[in-house]
């Protein structure tokens, strides 16, 4: 027993010396602090490792090294100061512990205390209509505009959850990585922070699709001696040629991320071995500020000596910065090989700016022109949040929006530049003007050319808006604005004109009740709001002036003093969803498909089609039970990250053979005949029932969609490598409807 006692005792022993070792590495990553910076994360150390000694993470490993290596990406990769470490070493202690906010202030300071609030949770007790997911990215935003150090650390810690994930339940993966893709990588690339982008849209790829991850890292990996024998080659001239010329410079070869290449397998529909940036060669040039401009354009110059450049494919990054301040000079160039290669040109700062992003920001704050670009980004987001009335899963769609968006450079009459999201209209220009002018907008000239509000604007243009004093926002103008801040200042219109009108509503119900001898009370609002089936009292108060409701239909309900009781024939509509959850006991149940699980009823989603054997998980909607998804449909991150509390766990019961409906795409080289041998192979190989078939051919190239029923993957796989045996067939997948709008109304 003493044995045991003393075996334990090392292992806490050797635990205790490895957390000091993992602290003294953070230590070391932190250059230049002073002795004032190490006895604050010093002490914050001690705070963290005292209020989380008694915890493990699902890995088995204590607690504390979590926000150790938090602390640690915050220092290393983001290249952020002490109170940003503090701040990392304490992430959860507030949430997590019995340490308060209070406590902290009394340790380390007020701005401690407000960074450490905004990377708090909130507690899970507001509207059951909100996703918590969203309440919770709502508020760390909110923060952004106190102190942008919280979303650095928020990233930092989400980025270690990432890296740890292998040990949570796949159910759990799933989620994290859905929300990690949705939310997080987004920020990261707003933010700048390139590298960070990257890993996450890596790593979550990694959970959501581990087939098509694995299959890309092992083509990168077979074929990555050809391509260094090649970037050598193609480096070679250059480098002679900077030497020459007497530039301190680096050049490096940048393969592109797993998730990036298959983003463009998928837009441009090619295979791996057809995406041909899969790496891009990087000229890193050590010079002052004031010679940056010429001496990246001189090296363009010289590169452009050996290889002829793509017209089409010039990037001018370093004239007009992109707004999370990247700045660069790409081109693309034809090798000796035949093979177009992208050539990134910068300064050492401007390197810096790009993989460190914001953080290195703080850096080089003297340049002006990038300061004023993200806090304009900040104010939009500050007038995001200044809505209180925006829900929050509006808003993390609208905050979407602002993150990925390419821009657009635009000029004022007096030729002022401003920058927009590319696909902005004019009413998107006009709002980020002025709400008056945007509220007034009735079209614009366009380079001297009057155009309608629906206009979509393009780099270059120069615009002068048109106003009436008339005029005034409307439903339809929803449609025709691209930008967070356009949409929402339109919605506060048009709530502001409909809680008038709701208002008139409320008045003509009290009128009504008062003849009917109704009390008008919260207890009858409420009664009437289910009886009619409102998803809102503000709606129903809107129906009613504008005379869609039949209020003579109160009359039928009993009364007692004044109350409204139960008509005989009145159910109050429990609300499915809520029914629903209440069923499902998230940790344990897995819904079988193909069982009569707990009476509630599911439905196979339409836009993915999933069949036995995917990966599938339930969604709960509003209105039609459970759908099923698969885990790679094109909605399943949306629903994961924002609802996955609406989210439950699936598999497929060895159900009774179905046949389910899949689509097929064929690509090929069009020959007589290929149909006819198609269609064969469906009818007679395989008692394959055909649904639709569709072929268009274009010189020489044809593209089919084949609708078919089969009854589980391994059924469509045997049917498709039988497809692949045809000659003249270049590509077989499955393929997803396009984004189906309905599905995602429904959910």
């Amino acid at each position: 027993m003493a044995d045991h006692h003393s075996e334990i005792q090392i292992d806490l022993e050797r635990e205790r010396i490895e957390i000091l070792n993992a602290f003294k590495g953070l230590l070391r990553s932190l250059k230049n602090r002073s002795k004032e910076d190490t006895r604050m994360i010093r002490k914050a150390f001690d705070v963290a490792v005292e209020a989380h000694k008694d915890m493990r993470r699902k890995s088995g490993e204590p607690y504390i090294y979590h926000p150790i290596a938090v602390a640690r990406i915050v220092a290393e990769e983001m290249g952020l100061g002490a109170t940003s470490v503090v701040c990392a070493l304490l992430h959860d202690t507030v949430e997590d512990t019995h340490i308060t906010l209070e406590d902290v202030e009394d340790l380390f300071g007020p701005k401690v205390r407000l960074i450490i609030d905004g990377l708090t949770k909130i507690p899970e007790v507001f509207d059951e209509n909100a996703s918590i997911q969203a309440e919770n990215f709502r508020k760390m935003i909110l923060t952004i505009s106190d102190d942008i150090r919280v979303v650095l650390i928020k990233l930092a810690d989400r980025l270690h959850n990432m890296r740890t994930l292998s040990s949570m339940r796949a159910d759990k993966q799933l989620k994290i990585a859905s929300e990690t893709k949705f939310l997080y990588a987004p920020l990261a690339h707003r933010l700048g922070l390139y590298s960070i982008k990257s890993e996450l849209e890596d790593l979550g790829l990694l959970y959501t699709n581990p087939e098509v991850y694995h299959e890309i890292e092992d083509a990168l990996r077979s074929t990555k001696d050809v391509r260094n024998r090649f970037i050598r080659r193609f480096t070679q001239p250059i480098r002679e040629a900077l030497i020459h010329e007497g530039y301190v410079f680096d050049i490096k070869a940048r393969t592109k991320s797993v998730s990036s290449i298959y983003r463009k397998m998928v837009t441009k529909n090619v295979p791996f071995e057809e995406v041909f940036d899969v790496f891009a060669i990087r000229v890193i040039v050590d010079t002052p500020p004031e010679l940056e401009k010429p001496d990246c354009w001189r090296i363009y110059s010289i590169v452009t000596d050996f290889y002829q450049p793509s017209p089409d494919r010039l990037r001018d990054w370093i004239s007009t910065p992109r707004a999370n301040g990247y700045e660069s000079l790409h081109t693309t160039v034809m090798s000796p090989q035949g093979k177009w290669v992208e050539v990134q040109i910068r300064s050492k700062r401007m390197d810096e700016i790009a993989e460190k992003g914001l953080a290195a920001h703080y850096k080089y704050k003297e340049s002006k022109t990038e300061e004023s670009k993200f806090d304009r980004w900040l104010a939009e987001i500050r007038d995001l949040l200044e809505n209180a009335e925006t829900n929050a899963m509006d808003f993390v769609e609208e905050f979407k929006l602002n993150l990925f968006a390419d821009e657009i450079y635009v000029f004022t009459p007096k030729g002022e530049l401003r920058v927009l999201p590319k696909g902005s209209t004019i009413l998107d220009f006009a709002y980020d003007i002025h709400t008056d002018i945007g509220d007034k907008c009735i079209g614009a000239k366009v380079n001297n050319r009057l155009v309608p509000l629906s206009y979509q604007l393009q780099s270059g243009d120069q615009l002068e808006i048109i106003t009436a004093e008339k005029q005034k926002p409307n439903e339809e103008w929803l449609r025709f604005v691209y930008s967070a801040r356009a949409k929402q200042k339109i919605k506060s219109s048009l709530n502001e004109e409909r809680k008038a009108i709701a208002q008139d509503g409320k008045e003509i119900l009290e009128r009504k009740l008062k003849k009917y001898n109704v009390r008008f009370s919260p207890e009858n609002l409420q009664f009437i709001e289910s009886y009619f089936q409102m998803p809102s009292q503000t709606e129903m108060f809107f129906r009613i002036a504008k005379g869609k409701l039949d209020l003579s239909k109160i009359r039928e309900i009993e009364t007692n003093n004044g109350v409204l009781v139960h008509h005989k024939n009145y159910v109050p509509k429990e609300k499915d969803e809520k029914a629903i959850t209440s069923k499902i006991d998230q940790k344990k149940d897995t819904l079988i498909i193909g069982d009569d699980f707990k009476n509630i009823q599911y439905q196979i989603a339409k836009c993915c089609h999933p069949i036995p054997g995917d990966e599938v998980f339930g969604f709960v909607t509003h209105s039609d039970g459970i759908k099923i998804h698969r885990t790679t449909c094109q909605n399943a991150e949306d629903f994961l990250s924002k609802n996955a509390d609406r989210c439950v766990k699936a598999e497929w019961k060895n159900v009774k053979l179905t046949e389910r409906e899949v689509m097929i795409k064929i690509n090929g080289i069009d020959d007589i005949g290929i149909v006819h041998k198609l269609t064969d192979i469906i009818s007679h190989q395989h008692h394959v029932n055909m649904k639709s078939i569709s072929f268009e051919t274009d010189d020489g190239i044809f593209e089919g969609l084949i609708k078919v029923l089969v009854y589980d993957t391994e059924h469509l796989e045997q049917l498709m490598r039988k497809f692949e045996q045809v000659q003249g067939v270049k590509s077989v997948v499955r393929w997803n409807v396009q984004f189906d709008r309905e599905e995602t109304a429904n959910s």
